[in-house]
């Protein structure tokens, strides 16, 4: 088990278009291992490559069923309907805001051993696959121009807050 340093807000490594990912071998395997310890321990929902300073197509992500994806080199290729989020940012900490997510999304990628795999997930899952693929894309919730808004506010208790 590694814990790798979450890269915060500032950091050039953020502002950054990530490479497609291309070889799919032992080390990518001990990288994502990696991106799950990292997230379990942050207790977020999602984390993407560039969020430890590793600029490639990668994201793991957790569902509110317990359930931990591993998205290589994703694309959503469908966005449907609207919802509100209440999310925060592992990279950004302490900002939290309320943003306007598809309600269903499905996103195809690869799994770490290079086989194509679908998902078609709705609710916080959804809203994580947007967030995630928006840092794959250089967008923090601070320059968020498309897959939904962004509108800052103060945390509030007794809400759900989506932290990726």
């Amino acid at each position: 088990m590694a814990i790798r340093n979450i890269v915060k807000e500032g950091d050039e490594r953020l502002a950054k278009v990530c490479r497609p990912v291309e070889k799919f071998d032992k080390r990518l395997e001990d990288l994502v291992r990696d991106m799950k310890d990292t997230l379990k321990l942050a207790e977020g929902l999602g984390l993407a490559a560039p969020q430890i300073g590793i600029l490639r197509r990668i994201a793991v992500i957790l569902d509110d069923d317990g359930k931990m994806f591993e998205l290589i080199n994703p694309e959503i290729t469908e966005a449907v309907g609207e919802q509100e989020a209440h999310e925060g940012c592992l990279s950004v900490p302490g900002v939290f805001g309320v943003t306007r997510r598809p309600a269903r999304v499905t996103v195809r990628a690869k799994n770490v051993k290079g086989e194509d795999v679908t998902y078609t997930r709705e609710g916080i899952t959804a809203v994580c696959f947007c967030c995630q693929s928006l840092c794959i894309l250089w967008l923090l919730p601070s320059n968020l121009s498309f897959y939904g808004s962004f509108l800052p506010v103060t945390k509030a208790s007794g809400k759900l807050w989506v932290l990726c």
